[in-house]
């Protein structure tokens, strides 16, 4: 059975989502799935990992996708939901393109950690993008195959190359960067911009295998625009004070920023609210993905935040929680009033396809 999706719904998802880029589209986007579709053929034996690093080596990259295809076959798209895939070599992968080590975690908890190959004093370290290391050439394998298998029909997202000061942690691991902004602040600057260029490097690279048909851009949250988009991050600002921020890490942000198209920002965590005021104030930065973490108040119990984003004219990301029998989208009307600058992102199993198909019909993202 061939997957749930074709050209004309390509068609209609991509003026939705341009029309909501621009601020014109008038609801929320909803992108959904439901699990349980009855995909038509047998399972493969290509096991489904979380990070797409886990597979060995010699696992063909044509039976990563073959996987993939099989899961997408398996969920039913509705509202503003579309078939697409991520290649996850772990959040700063970059890092692991100029010279870091990737390490697979342990099961039964996947995860990916990068370690430099020796540690260096900072003045001795450079950055340079290598389009020939060996993780670079994997995940353009798989691209490549990506591309000959669904020619366009699904969406390739781009692989996770980090925040700038992250993937510098990993060659400066523990508290020695943290030292290094006091001890030599303008190595530090150095290295920031080295890496933009090499993020920027690999970005470009990355995109050139798949962007003859990929119907936009995506990244490891799979917004859609037909404009350059990434999710940009900086998990090491939670240990930052404002100033800090403002000096090492909201430049090059902003320079990236200006490069997109359209950017988002990963704010993860309660330490990172301090720089929110910072970022709202990027003019090119157009929406903010909230994450409170572990331990903290759900997301529907954070309206000053929303408030503070959508009074700035940004957009705001959002997974589909429940609390108490409301959606998130009835809480955060109350809390910001126009819903036109949100998107949520989620899946559901089969029993709650009819709940599904009822919210988005309350918002009108089913015409």
């Amino acid at each position: 059975m061939p997957m749930d999706f074709d050209t004309k719904r390509w068609d209609r998802a991509k003026r939705n989502y341009r029309l909501w880029w621009e601020g014109r589209l008038g609801r929320p986007l909803l992108q959904m799935d439901v699990r349980g579709r009855n995909p038509g053929r047998p399972e493969p034996n290509t096991p489904n990992h979380g990070f797409t690093s886990y597979h060995d080596l010699s696992v063909p990259a044509d039976a990563i996708v073959d996987r993939w295809d099989y899961d997408l076959s398996c969920r039913r798209f509705i509202a503003d939901g579309f078939p697409s895939v991520w290649p996850n070599f772990g959040p700063g992968v970059l890092a692991a393109f100029m010279g870091a080590q990737l390490e697979n975690g342990l099961p039964p908890a996947e995860t990916v950690w990068f370690h430099p190959a020796r540690e260096q004093d900072i003045r001795d370290i450079h950055f340079a993008y290598d389009p020939d290391s060996v993780w670079a050439r994997r995940i353009k394998d798989i691209l490549r195959a990506a591309r000959q298998r669904w020619n366009g029909l699904v969406q390739v997202s781009m692989t996770d190359l980090g925040g700038n000061l992250d993937v510098l942690a990993t060659f400066r691991p523990g508290d020695k960067l943290l030292l290094d902004l006091y001890d030599h602040p303008d190595e530090v600057k150095r290295l920031t911009w080295e890496a933009h260029a090499a993020w920027w490097q690999a970005f470009c690279d990355l995109d050139a295998v798949i962007r003859p048909v990929n119907p936009g851009y995506t990244a490891w949250t799979p917004i859609l625009s037909e404009k350059p988009y990434y999710i940009l991050q900086c998990d090491f600002g939670y240990m930052l004070g404002p100033d800090m921020f403002d000096e090492f890490v909201k430049p090059e942000l902003a320079a990236s920023c200006r490069k997109l198209g359209n950017a988002f920002y990963h704010l993860d965590g309660i330490g990172q609210l301090p720089h929110l005021d910072s970022l709202l104030s990027i003019p090119e930065l157009k929406g903010v993905q909230w994450v409170p973490g572990a331990g903290q108040p759900d997301t529907p119990e954070w309206p000053e935040v929303y408030r503070k984003i959508h009074a700035a004219g940004k957009s705001i990301q959002l997974w589909p929680t429940w609390k108490d029998g409301r959606h998130i989208l009835e809480i955060l009307a109350e809390q910001i009033g126009a819903l036109d600058g949100v998107i949520v992102i989620g899946g559901a199993g089969p029993e709650q396809a009819d709940e599904v198909t009822r919210l988005c019909a309350r918002y009108g993202a089913l015409d």
